[in-house]
Order: structure tokens, then C-alpha cells, then sequence
């Protein structure tokens, strides 16, 4: 307490720089201590002791407010910000300048105070047997640390003055296979790739000059091994000073070459089709944005669809449809022109790309394309001649993007298929229109769905035996903004086209139900007792009687207050799957009604097997009954009735054939004759007022 005290009173030191002496003192006993200070940008002396005033010969305030690097000229700023380190303690032996000018050689060791805003410098003269001791323990640290950086797994460089190496370690000899005696000096740098030799070199001596804030920075560049392979590295270089020496620097080396082979197989197999080992529609969309300049007309697209696909891989197998698609995908790769791009669009359709071309170049290449595809193929041991549908379109001065040109040679393949298949087709600026207009309606579609734009009509539905009305069948209609009404016989098959028909169908059994029970708030027994929704094919899933289900509970309805309509041509496309959904609506308690019965497949077969409560009888077979033919008509009746079904005669139009229908059997009658589609509203009326007459 009294060497404190006395040197607190004598040098009036602060708090914190006894604290950084006494935690200096902790560490060693020599005497010989300064104190040093970041003020603004300049390192200073703050303090020193007795033994640094003899040792350096300066007078006490001389020495205090001395900049640091007056004390310590051999050190740039950079290399100084290594001895006097926040992180941990240093040491260096440094020539350090007296008050006469003189260098006396020291070990200056440095330790951060605990505050980290002070460092304390111990200088240890060499010329004391002490520091000569302290310099053989630093020797041997060395020894140590040459050794530990010899035998450590990451490949290592050190140079102590400029570009020249003074040691590498096994692990760099192993990487180029080569001996050290090769490398050291300059030999190092004939590793490096000539291409990447400059870009080595540039970062090493922003290095060597102390550039950047850390004194690091880093290259990639391939390493040339003796057996002439290469290696794909990154260099990293670390500022190193030597005192009385230099700056040098300290280079490891990671090897990346596995690492970017794998990331490569990933770009590859993200951007490749993984059977035919062509670009996927990823790659092919960024290649035409890349290329493409709006009115420019240099690009062109080729767009095929395999005809009869589909009949190979039923009759033959997938294994035989993907070995097709390989060796097509073989032929358009050897028949286009250098620079082309090929690319698998999906399934079995296949995008190719020009650049540079006319229409007729194009054609003419569409035309080499087709012909060569047509060459048969030897599936299995059958021989199968391959065609396709191919579209052109050229860039035009209309396509303002990328993908519209995409998507037009799309339209002109479609118009080649429906023209006949195998055929090669050239979009027009009318095709071009009408299919931009349907894309329009498309979109305007899915917002009228999200908005509940599509709105319901109700057509009531007349029992034979009394002639009330004891249904009603639920009709979507859509009155654009714009175009004004849109007939369903166009919106929904958009929406099936589109993938909106779910949305589309759920919206219109929600506002049934919620229709039915509006009406029987308002009107209690004079409601309708039965409303009937038309499903299309593409709901017909398992999905379905789910969504009915919680449409009836939302509305807190009766399962017998639902019909679900369903054409015949839907269930037959997969009669097992359809009995599957029907009996699942049966369970609920649903009636099902066959829709337009006897306009699609011959399905008398399965009409047994179906769980069905109603026949519809369509209406071209009911305006048969004017010309007098009611054959037909009875006969879809008569076997109804045979199976204990129900029918609905719709599209009646007159009150004769209302007359005739009852006398032939018909369960129920449908038509503009007997009632005309009504507005929720004012079917509430309607059906009010009959309820009102019939009392």
C-alpha cells in the first residue's frame, strides 16, 4: 500500500492507470512500465515509471503525452495495431528510440487494462541475461509454433518480407505436390494458375501494405498441381510483421474444388431435366430473358407436343414413354444449329430457342425438327413412328416480355393440334388476340369468384302429379362489368380449363344453402323443399361429399334438401371412382340426379350399379316431342320408372309439351314454359304467391 500511495502521490496517476499497472505487475515483475492511451486518433504515453525513465532517458513529462509511435518508429499503424491488441497480450522485439535518438533493442510487451479504453507497455532490454532468457523462451515458442504449423491439416504459407516465402507447411506440399525447398522464395507463386496469378498477387500486396482495417483479405484461384490437375482454392492472407525485418504475411489455403463440383451438380439438377438431361422450363425462361430485347425480332421459339403420347405409355409401358423421350430429346439436340437451345417444357412437350432468325428460318428448322422425329423408334420390339405438334412464333414488336413469347408459341402449338396434330403452325395476330382476351377472362373470372361476383338464379322445378312447384335447380350466371353477361356454357368450362371450377362449385353450393335458409326464415312451409346444384367432372373426388357435408352444417340444413346434378359424360369417364364419390353422398342422405341422361356414352350398363335417384331427360330429346317423336323421351322414362328413378323433363317450352310429358310418365317438368329463372328475391315471391293460391 505505501509503493501506491507514494506513486499516486508523487506522478499523480488516475485510478485506471494504477489499475493497468498493478494488473501489469500481476503478470511480471519487471519494472520497466509505461502506460499508453488511444486519445482521438493518437496513441500516447499516459504514465510511466521510474525504470522507464532511466531506461529510455527522457524526463518524466517529456515522456508523458509522447506518441507511441515516436517510441516505437520501426512499426507502421497497422502493424502497431497488432502489438497494442484489445483481444489479448502481445510481445515483439523492437528497436525502441531514446531521448538522444539512439535505438535500444527491447522485448515491448503489451496487455490491455481490464477497462480497454489503456494498455500497459513492459520493456525488457536484451541486453540483460534476463531478457536473454526471456529470448530463448521465446525461441522455443517458436520452435513450437513452426512445428504445430507444420504438421497442421490446413495448408499454410509464411512470408516474413514481401512476396517471398520463408516456410510452408506439409499440408500446402501435399496440396500442389511438391517439396518446400520448390516453394519457398517466389516458387510458390508457378503454382498459382496463370489466369488467377494476377489477382493473387494484388491481394497479398493490399495485404503486405497494411489495406483494410484488419490487414486480411482474400482470392480465389486454381493451384496447378505437379501432375498438371488443378485445384480450386481460396487464399487468405493475414498481415504479419517481423521487427527488423518487414511485413510479410500469412496465407491459408482452403481446397473448394469437391465443394463447388457439388455445388455445380446442384445447379445442374435444378435447372435440368433429370430423365432427358435437357434445360427444365427454369433455365429455358432465364436463357429467353437473358436474350431477350424488346422490339428487337431476333428470337424465335419452337414449341412441340408429342401426338399419341399418351398411347405409348399405356400400351407400352412408362419405362417405354421415357425411353421415347430420350431418344427424341437426342434428335433435336443433334438437328438444331450450334447456339440453339433445347429445353423439356414437361411431360411430353419440348421448347426449342433461336436467336438471330426469320420466320422462314424458323419454319424451315421446325420442318427438319418434325421430320427427324418421325423416324421410327424401336420400343419393347415395337416400331413406333413418332409425331409431334409443333408451333412457331417469331418475336414481334407486340411481345414486351419474355414469357409472352413463351407463351404464344404455346397458343400456336395448340392451334396445330387442333388443326389435326403433326402439323406445324405459325401464330397469327388473331390467335394471338383471342388467347391474350381468354387469359383476360381468366383473370377477371378468378376475382369474380374471390369477390362472390358470380351470382345465382333459380328456375323452379313442377311435380306431374299437382303441378306445384316443389324445387328449384340453382344457375350461376356472371354479369361482367365490361362485356356484360357471360353465358355459363363459356365461363365454366374456362373455369375447368383454369383450375377455378372448385372455386367456382363451392361458391355456388355455399350460396344455395344459404339461399334455402334465407327462404325458409322468410317463408317457412312455402319454401322450396329441394334445391339442385350441378357438379362439375372435376370435383367429382373425395373431396366432395366433405364439402357438401360442411356446407349443409354451416347453414344448418338437411342433407334431403340437396340434389347434386351430375352429367352422364362425367360419370363415365371413371364409373368406379364415381360410384365411390355418389355412394358417399348417398350415406349423407344427398339425392343425385343424372344429368342430360342419353347424350353421352352408351351407360345403360352401369345405370345399375350407380347409386342415382333421378334421371334428368335433356331437352334436345324433349323439343323432339313438337315433330311428334317421343320415343326417345319415353324410353329414358319408361326405363327410369323400371328402376325405380325419378325424372325431370327440362327445356319445356310449351304447355303441350308439358301435357305430353305427363301423359308418358315424367316425374317432374322443368322449363321457360312453366317458369322462367328468378333472382334469390324474387323467387321468394314467386313462391309466396303460389304457396297463397294454393290455399
Amino acid at each position: 500500500m505505501a509503493a501506491r500511495s507514494r506513486m499516486t502521490n508523487e506522478h499523480q496517476a488516475s485510478p485506471e492507470i494504477v489499475a493497468a499497472v498493478f494488473h501489469a505487475a500481476s503478470i511480471s515483475d519487471t519494472m520497466a512500465i509505461l502506460t499508453v492511451e488511444a486519445v482521438g486518433r493518437t496513441l500516447r504515453v499516459s504514465w510511466s515509471n521510474d525504470k522507464a525513465v532511466q531506461l529510455l532517458g527522457y524526463a518524466r513529462d517529456d515522456l508523458r503525452a509522447l506518441p507511441v509511435d515516436q517510441l516505437l518508429p520501426s512499426l507502421a499503424a497497422g502493424e502497431l495495431k497488432l502489438l497494442l491488441r484489445r483481444e489479448r497480450s502481445a510481445r515483439m522485439t523492437l528497436p525502441v528510440r531514446t531521448a538522444t535518438g539512439a535505438s535500444v533493442e527491447c522485448v515491448v510487451a503489451a496487455a490491455p487494462a481490464p477497462a480497454g479504453r489503456l494498455w500497459t507497455l513492459r520493456l525488457f532490454s536484451t541486453a540483460t541475461e534476463t531478457e536473454r532468457a526471456l529470448r530463448a523462451t521465446a525461441d522455443a515458442h517458436e520452435r513450437r509454433f513452426a512445428t504445430l504449423t507444420e504438421r497442421s491439416p490446413v495448408p499454410t504459407l509464411l512470408s516474413e518480407q514481401g512476396m517471398r516465402l520463408a516456410h510452408v507447411n506439409d499440408a500446402f506440399c501435399a496440396l500442389v505436390g511438391l517439396q518446400a525447398e520448390e516453394l519457398l522464395g517466389t516458387g510458390w507463386m508457378t503454382t498459382v494458375h496463370p489466369d488467377d496469378l494476377d489477382a493473387v498477387i494484388e491481394e497479398a500486396a493490399a495485404v503486405l501494405g497494411g489495406g483494410g482495417e484488419v490487414g486480411e483479405g482474400e482470392a480465389t484461384a486454381r493451384l496447378v498441381r505437379a501432375d498438371g490437375t488443378e485445384r480450386t482454392t481460396v487464399i487468405r492472407f493475414s498481415h504479419l510483421f517481423t521487427p527488423g525485418v518487414g511485413a510479410g504475411f500469412v496465407g491459408t489455403i482452403e481446397d473448394i474444388t469437391e465443394r463447388m463440383a457439388f455445388e455445380a451438380r446442384l445447379a445442374h439438377q435444378a435447372n435440368h431435366d433429370p430423365l432427358t438431361g435437357l434445360p427444365n422450363r427454369t433455365l429455358l425462361a432465364q436463357h429467353v430473358a437473358e436474350r431477350f430485347r424488346p422490339g428487337d425480332g431476333q428470337l424465335a421459339c419452337i414449341f412441340l407436343d408429342l401426338d399419341n403420347f399418351k398411347v405409348v405409355n399405356d400400351s407400352l409401358g412408362h419405362a417405354a414413354g421415357d425411353q421415347l423421350l430420350v431418344e427424341l430429346a437426342r434428335r433435336l439436340r443433334t438437328t438444331v444449329r450450334p447456339g440453339d437451345l433445347v429445353a423439356r417444357f414437361g411431360g411430353d412437350e419440348f421448347v426449342v430457342v433461336c436467336q438471330a432468325v426469320v420466320e422462314a428460318d424458323a419454319v424451315a428448322l421446325a420442318e427438319r425438327i418434325a421430320e427427324a422425329l418421325r423416324r421410327p423408334v424401336s420400343l419393347g420390339g415395337v416400331e413406333v413412328r413418332p409425331a409431334a405438334s409443333v408451333g412457331v412464333t417469331v418475336q414481334t414488336a407486340e411481345h414486351t416480355a419474355a414469357e409472352e413469347l413463351i407463351r404464344d408459341c404455346d397458343i400456336a402449338m395448340y392451334q396445330a393440334k387442333a388443326a389435326g396434330k403433326g402439323r406445324i403452325t405459325v401464330l397469327d395476330s388473331d390467335a394471338r388476340a383471342q388467347a391474350r382476351d381468354k387469359l383476360r377472362l381468366v383473370a377477371e373470372l378468378r376475382e369474380a369468384i374471390d369477390r362472390r361476383e358470380i351470382t345465382l338464379m333459380y328456375q323452379p322445378i313442377f311435380s306431374t302429379e299437382d303441378g306445384t312447384a316443389v324445387a328449384v335447380e340453382s344457375l350461376a350466371r356472371w354479369q361482367h362489368p365490361v362485356r356484360g353477361a357471360i353465358t355459363p356454357s363459356t365461363f365454366v368450362p374456362l373455369a375447368e380449363e383454369s383450375g377455378l371450377v372448385s372455386g367456382l362449385g363451392l361458391l355456388v353450393l355455399d350460396e344455395t344453402c344459404r339461399q334455402l335458409a334465407e327462404w325458409d326464415q322468410e317463408l317457412g312451409m312455402a319454401a322450396p323443399a329441394r334445391a339442385n346444384v350441378n357438379v362439375s367432372a372435376l370435383q367429382l373426388d373425395a373431396n366432395l361429399r366433405g364439402h357438401v357435408e360442411s356446407a349443409l352444417r354451416r347453414h344448418g340444413l338437411h342433407p334431403c334438401r340437396l340434389s347434386i346434378e351430375i352429367t352422364e359424360s362425367a360419370l363415365m369417364k371413371d364409373p368406379a371412382t364415381a360410384r365411390r364419390v355418389l355412394l358417399e353422398l348417398r350415406d349423407l342422405g344427398v339425392q343425385v340426379s343424372i344429368d342430360d341422361f342419353g347424350t353421352g356414352y352408351s351407360s345403360l350398363a352401369y345405370l345399375r350399379h350407380l347409386p342415382v335417384d333421378c334421371l334428368k331427360v335433356d331437352r334436345s330429346f324433349v323439343a323432339e316431342l313438337a315433330d311428334g317423336h317421343s320415343e326417345i323421351t319415353s324410353a329414358v322414362i319408361a326405363l327410369a320408372s323400371s328402376l325405380g328413378l325419378c325424372t325431370v323433363a327440362e327445356g319445356v317450352e310449351t304447355l303441350e309439351q308439358a301435357a305430353e310429358l305427363a301423359r308418358l310418365g315424367a316425374t317432374y317438368l322443368q322449363g321457360f314454359s312453366l317458369a322462367a329463372p328468378l333472382t334469390g328475391d324474387d323467387a321468394a315471391a314467386w313462391f309466396a304467391a303460389q304457396h297463397a293460391m294454393e290455399a
